[in-house]
């Protein structure tokens, strides 16, 4: 980070949220002005000016909204593509030099890991896993990964999709 982060930045973090990366530059998105990037330990906030640069709106993504992220690398910039988990079109931050998108995309990948593992899923709203009952039908084949029942032929699960 060369430039000091502004205070009202600061002030929209979390008691517990860490400022992880702190990108001063125009994002040419098509539907919003992007002056700056930030990367926090639990979101992505994007911080666009308006009204002559004096008023400040942040469009946030939680690591739970974003189900995966891809460096487009390029010979001077790259552009960093978030894809949402729950549809929409995708967050493109275009036209970064590649120290910066390198660095952001380790931290956002990094963050999604831990934000996306299976053992901090409780704490991320998610019911925690069961194991499934055992197979109590005689006759009836059952998925090894995931304990739902299975048809006759069946090569790949219907639920979870590995092989039979």
């Amino acid at each position: 980070m060369s430039e000091p982060v502004p205070d009202d930045l600061k002030n929209i973090l979390g008691p517990n949220e860490q400022l992880q990366l702190y990108i001063k530059q125009k994002v040419y998105h098509p539907k919003i002005n992007i002056d700056s990037v930030v990367i926090t330990s639990e979101r992505l906030i994007l911080r666009h000016p308006h009204a002559l640069g004096l008023k400040k709106d942040y469009t946030d993504y939680n690591y739970q909204d974003i189900s995966n992220v891809v460096l487009d690398k390029g010979m001077l910039r790259s552009t960093v593509r978030c894809t949402l988990r729950f549809g929409g079109e995708p967050l493109e931050l275009g036209g970064l030099p590649n120290s910066d998108a390198e660095k952001a995309y380790g931290l956002i990948r990094e963050n999604l890991v831990r934000y996306q593992s299976p053992f901090t899923a409780a704490s991320a709203g998610v019911p925690p896993y069961r194991q499934p009952a055992a197979p109590t039908t005689l006759g009836t084949a059952y998925c090894k990964q995931c304990g739902s029942p299975l048809s006759a032929g069946q090569k790949f699960c219907g639920s979870c999709g590995a092989p039979v």
